[in-house]
């Protein structure tokens, strides 16, 4: 889930169709307390703060976070004082971005913070490594997308246990939104055909009849 926090809501709009568009899941806060508000119950995975928001400022938010989570966090804003950009460096931001820019460089900032923010996730013998948006096994490579992603991290962790459907829709959607079980078995469906393309012979994701998912 990726947090825009900006008060220009077609610019908004925008960032949230690009977003949406490479497989994220958005969430968009038009003031600054509404985003300290809707943080208190929910983890991001990153953050597109603008500077100059009403309510808390982006620089007071920014503060306010890193003194309890590492969350990544991305700056925008129309000030191009070399004073503002160090200041919100200095305050843990991760990458600063001068408006006006491409909605494409925005995205391509995203993908490049998750890729430094992301560990690897080694699946024991089977050296299956998930870093930003793309999964390895050997010298072969497949795209996915952050909700895939997240299913995927989550089976990874405890393979051989079986994950009902609610347990997944906790960890796909940290937003608890109603989704239907038809939407995990669709997700499940595109990961493994993904999966399949690094190693055909092997089923890595295994249905479990009534219980849910495992992974082998």
């Amino acid at each position: 889930m990726i947090l825009i926090v900006e008060d220009e809501a077609k610019l908004a709009r925008v960032l949230v169709q690009y977003l949406n568009r490479e497989g994220y899941e958005t969430h968009w806060c038009e003031r600054g307390d509404e985003a300290r508000d809707w943080l208190t119950r929910h983890e991001p995975t990153l953050i597109l703060l603008d500077l100059m928001l009403p309510g808390v400022d982006g620089l007071t938010l920014c503060r306010e976070l890193r003194q309890r989570s590492p969350v990544p966090i991305i700056m925008t804003t129309a000030r191009v004082e070399e004073i503002d950009r160090l200041l919100g460096l200095e305050l843990g931001a991760d990458d600063y971005i001068i408006k006006p820019y491409s909605p494409r460089e925005v995205v391509a900032r995203v993908k490049a913070v998750l890729r430094r923010a992301s560990p690897p996730i080694l699946a024991g013998r089977d050296e299956l490594r998930c870093r930003g948006n793309r999964v390895s096994l050997g010298e072969q490579s497949v795209e996915v997308t952050a909700v895939e992603m997240r299913l995927l991290q989550c089976l990874i962790q405890r393979p051989g246990h079986i994950y009902s459907r609610d347990q997944l829709m906790d960890a796909i959607y940290p937003d608890r939104r109603l989704v239907s079980d038809r939407t995990i078995d669709s997700h499940v469906k595109n990961l493994r055909r993904k999966l399949q393309t690094l190693s055909p012979e092997r089923e890595f994701i295994r249905s479990v009849y009534g219980a849910g998912y495992k992974y082998e």
